[in-house]
């Protein structure tokens, strides 16, 4: 298998392997989701992950799986990309790396900004530049999401704090504020900026503050408490190859975070097709997971559109939409056979993230949108008694759960050690 951490940052001298993928980002969910969807199917798979990463988590469940053929560690992209990519072509010059496969915010940009260099040596699982730019900018997806008559929250785009009297007069309160893009380079360094929700005046000029500060600019909008949606979809050349929905029953954080406990659901008529129809829109080929919030009375708005494997996707996979496999093939100019339908009703938990919402839903009391303490302990405790599948357990590839599990208990070991500032860091 040969998983060794021993001297990864010194990737092959001469090409003695060979990879059909090369899985970026391995501490991510979706990266062990695709090692195993590609390595079931006989594929050779090796990982890779980033030296800074690996600082603060010791143990990658990508890296412990039996599908992968060799971890490698490469420096970090955060401060400068040169070391990173000078490392990337490496091991693709190397080892003949077929498809690279990335499921994070950083390495989307930095292949985007480096894409003729990489495509040179191998094929990129990226749709092209001129639907990611849309994509990953939400005012420009809202702007098309609203010329296609699909609803989008009332809100107002934000660059300064003095700003934002102005918009809380405009929007009212409590409200959500949003960075444009998820991915800033600023002050030297790259860094994934999350939206935050404010309920007082105060609470706006600091959430403005803190995601300006890097130079994006954001979106004050509404808050909706409705139920959360998403429709995935696998597009390319005209062709709608595969549609998935699920919802999220709870989220970490709270607020509009990763989907920690979700389940499969029937494609809801109005969502999909306007998911579709902005999706053709952008032209927004491969893998994408357009996001909706619903109000009080069930209308749906977009949130924004995901052009690459999402967390959430493994709930996908189980029900019977290999997404990661669709994407593979799509690289590689495969023919793709079309998915027709899936299974519904099923639910998916990710356990440690479950916790950590509850916890903060604890320490959140009383916020908008977040369920009262009583009602967050119990419905934390009902979903062990709800069949579920558990994110990182698989009975014919067990090792990435105990992986992921002591990973859990060293990160949870080294907040008590730091004390109560990355407690609230955490919250």
């Amino acid at each position: 298998m040969g998983t060794h951490l021993d001297n990864l940052l010194k990737p092959e001298a001469r090409r003695t392997t060979f990879y059909d993928a090369l899985v970026l980002d391995a501490k991510l969910r979706q990266s062990l989701v695709t090692m195993r969807s590609l390595g079931s199917r006989g594929l050779t798979v090796a990982a890779l992950e980033v030296a800074d990463v690996l600082q603060q988590s010791k143990h990658v469940p990508a890296f412990a799986s039996r599908w992968c053929r060799r971890a490698y560690v490469a420096p970090s992209y955060l401060q400068q990309t040169d070391a990173f990519l000078d490392y990337l072509l490496h091991i693709l010059d190397h080892t003949g790396a077929q498809v690279v496969i990335p499921s994070a915010d950083g390495t989307l940009e930095v292949l985007r900004a480096h894409r003729e260099t990489v495509a040179w040596r191998a094929q990129l699982a990226l749709a092209k530049e001129e639907a990611l730019a849309v994509a990953t900018d939400k005012e420009k997806t809202l702007d098309i999401a609203s010329r296609l008559g699909i609803g989008i929250p009332r809100g107002v785009s934000v660059q300064h704090v003095d700003e934002v009297p102005e918009a809380v007069r405009t929007v009212g309160l409590p409200a959500v504020v949003k960075p444009v893009e998820s991915w800033l380079w600023g002050k030297g360094r790259g860094v994934r900026v999350i939206s935050q929700l404010v309920t007082t005046h105060d609470e706006a000029r600091e959430a403005v503050e803190k995601l300006t500060q890097y130079g994006g600019s954001t979106l004050f909008q509404q808050f909706l408490d409705g139920r959360r949606e998403a429709i995935s979809l696998f597009y390319a050349d005209g062709t709608m190859y595969a549609r998935f929905a699920q919802w999220a029953k709870r989220t970490q954080p709270p607020l509009g975070g990763t989907s920690v406990y979700r389940q499969s659901i029937a494609l809801p008529e109005d969502i999909t097709g306007q998911a579709e129809r902005l999706v053709r829109a952008i032209e927004l080929e491969g893998y994408s997971e357009v996001e909706f919030r619903r109000d009080s009375a069930g209308r749906p708005y977009l949130m924004e559109i995901n052009p690459r494997l999402s967390a959430s996707i493994e709930v996908a996979v189980r029900a019977g939409v290999d997404f990661p496999y669709l994407l593979y093939q799509w690289a590689r100019g495969e023919k793709l056979e079309r998915v027709t339908s899936y299974q519904t009703g099923g639910w998916m938990r990710f356990l440690e993230g479950d916790i950590l919402t509850t916890v903060q839903a604890l320490a959140q009391r009383g916020r908008p949108g977040v369920a009262p303490p009583a009602q967050s302990l119990l419905d934390f405790i009902a979903a062990f008694f709800t069949p579920a599948a558990y994110d990182y357990l698989d009975k014919d590839d067990i090792r990435p759960l105990w992986t992921a599990t002591r990973d859990f208990l060293h990160r949870g070991v080294q907040r008590v050690i730091r004390g109560p500032s990355s407690r609230r860091n955490m919250q």
